[in-house]
């Protein structure tokens, strides 16, 4: 019986490795944005036009020479490898040489480069395989551009799989911004149909930059947080220690209605990442209001050696070695991002709906402010912000909100809500159930509510006909007269956590509660310590602050403060 088993032909090897590395327009500009990062490059222009199937990508990088330009589309050819080891220290965006490769089997490529400090530019065209087919000296500043046409013209059923151009327009977008965020220090041009689509300015951190994608975010609705973190203990020392960069949406004013904003980066490049991108998610929990989700952007810089790049062609999967220690990681610099510190604190006014008075107040005078200190505006904001246990209650308002000042302003807090806060984080840290006596009885219990009661530890046994006694109970509901409503709510189902809020909702301070002034500091400086303090476990906000510089715009006040003279 003859064989049925046959080698592919070269052709069919070579389309087939091009289709997993070149799937689509975006994937085109994925890989030449890239390689033009790789060389160094802090301009990238790209120019589209999609009907015609034809990308265009120019950079200010090193450069390559005439031998390399020669070698560049080569299959597995590449400058950033050497040996089976280097794949364990990979340093770069690329490394498997496949991506020019795989444009001369599915399109026509031009490349023309002059490498930094070259005094002659040279053009190339190349044919299927890679094979130079015309070379030519031409003048270009040193850089690489290189242009792809008529992707797909000679697999006619891949173009018709494509989702519409509309779509692959948007994903193209989706791409450039991206990889932006991964790399804020570059100047970004993107033209399509030869014109001006939009740019990306550089800035100096991410967090700067992210209101450039995210329209609707401002800066000050942002906390960024940039840590230096040790290896983990069986790292080698290819790098003396790892970066975390952290950009979070601040959950008293910013979210989304989907978990489409947590995004993991990891040495330069998005990736898919499920175990800690749902790290992100839980740090979140009872942070925001319901079925809202956290705006987060993590970029890690760790060791090479903890990262295999090798579980998906287009390199968006990976295997992360020591996984349960970056999470760790991830948690406490969240849990840093959220707290309240002169070192991360950046306020602003509180609301769009006080910022447009404050805007609509000074717009209407005669003059504006105008600081003493013309470097005044310029100051960073944490420069004047409270520290734990700066805040001082001044006052209390409608026995509800207190009034507190500090060095640069003023914030109102809503007690009850700061109060439920404290108390939710101290029943998470210390869920405690006493025995009580006489035992609580309860009426007409559902077997629901009696195996919900049992969930949350609550001792519960038959008393009678219908009846049913309680003979523990969550320590802070002990001394409350409305003991018996609070575990009948309890009953009514959810799970650990959804009883301590409930807990703590219920015994926190009401509102129409006067409070002294002793009473008022002490919540303000347990509230300033909780690890969340800017929401309520519900995700109502706490808090709303006032900075000096606001109310003097407000007011019209262009004097320093203590030598107005009374004028």
């Amino acid at each position: 019986m003859a064989s049925t088993i046959q080698a592919l032909p070269t052709e069919v090897v070579y389309l087939i490795t091009a289709g997993e590395v070149i799937d689509s327009l975006a994937s085109v500009v994925r890989e030449l944005v890239e390689n033009s990062l790789d060389a160094g490059a802090t301009r990238i222009v790209v120019s589209l036009w999609p009907q015609q199937w034809r990308i265009r990508v120019a950079d200010n990088g090193c450069g390559m020479n005439l031998d390399d330009l020669q070698q560049a589309a080569t299959a597995h050819s590449t400058s950033k490898i050497r040996s089976s080891g280097d794949l364990w220290k990979i340093n770069s965006l690329g490394f498997r040489g496949e991506a020019l490769h795989s444009l001369t089997t599915l399109a026509d490529l031009e490349i023309l480069s002059r490498p930094v400090g070259g005094k002659l530019g040279w053009r190339m065209i190349y044919g299927n395989g890679g094979e130079v087919v015309q070379v030519e000296a031409t003048a270009i500043a040193p850089g690489t551009v290189v242009t792809v046409s008529h992707l797909f013209g000679n697999c006619s059923s891949r173009r018709q799989g494509l989702p519409t151009t509309a779509q692959q327009i948007k994903a193209m977008q989706a791409t450039i911004h991206q990889i932006a965020l991964c790399h804020p220090h570059v100047t970004w041009q993107i033209w399509q149909n030869d014109r001006q689509w939009f740019t990306i300015c550089p800035a100096a951190t991410t967090g700067q930059l992210l209101p450039q994608i995210l329209s609707q975010v401002r800066q000050s609705d942002l906390q960024e947080v940039k840590l230096e973190i040790p290896n983990p203990p069986n790292s080698s020392l290819l790098t003396p220690h790892s970066s975390l960069n952290l950009v979070v949406g601040l959950p008293d004013r910013a979210h989304r209605h989907r978990p489409d904003w947590v995004r993991v980066a990891i040495n330069g490049r998005m990736v898919k990442t499920p175990e800690l991108e749902q790290t992100i998610l839980s740090a979140f929990h009872r942070t925001l209001p319901r079925d809202r989700y956290p705006i987060c952007f993590l970029h890690l810089a760790i060791s090479p050696d903890q990262i295999n790049w090798n579980r998906n062609p287009a390199k968006t999967e990976i295997y992360l070695n020591e996984i349960i220690y970056w999470q760790e990681q991830i948690t406490q610099a969240i849990n840093q991002a959220l707290s309240i510190s002169s070192s991360n604190l950046k306020e602003a006014v509180h609301t769009t709906r006080v910022s447009k008075l404050l805007k609509a107040a000074e717009a209407k005078g005669g003059y504006n402010f105008n600081p003493q200190n013309p470097n005044e505006d310029q100051k960073t904001p944490n420069s004047s912000l409270p520290t734990p246990n700066s805040l001082k209650a001044v006052a209390q308002v409608s026995n509800t909100y207190i009034v507190a000042e500090h060095s640069g302003g003023m914030w109102l807090v809503e007690q009850h809500i700061a109060h439920e806060r404290v108390l939710y984080e101290k029943l998470c840290d210390d869920w405690q159930l006493v025995p009580i006596e006489p035992p609580i009885i309860l009426y007409q219990l559902s077997p629901a509510q009696i195996s919900q009661l049992q969930r949350i530890g609550l001792e519960i046994e038959p008393f009678g006909e219908q009846l049913w006694a309680i003979r523990n109970i969550p320590a802070p509901l002990q001394q409350r007269d409305d003991c018996a409503e609070a575990i009948l709510e309890l009953s009514w189902g959810g799970d650990l956590q959804t009883a301590q809020v409930a807990v703590a909702c219920r015994s926190a301070i009401r509102n129409g509660t006067p409070m002294n002034q002793q009473e008022m500091q002490t919540l303000l400086d347990n509230w300033q310590r909780t690890r969340n303090p800017r929401t309520c476990p519900h995700g109502r906000p706490i808090y709303l602050s006032l900075e000096e510089s606001a109310l003097a715009r407000f007011f019209r006040r262009n004097w320093v403060i203590g030598k107005s003279h009374g004028i």
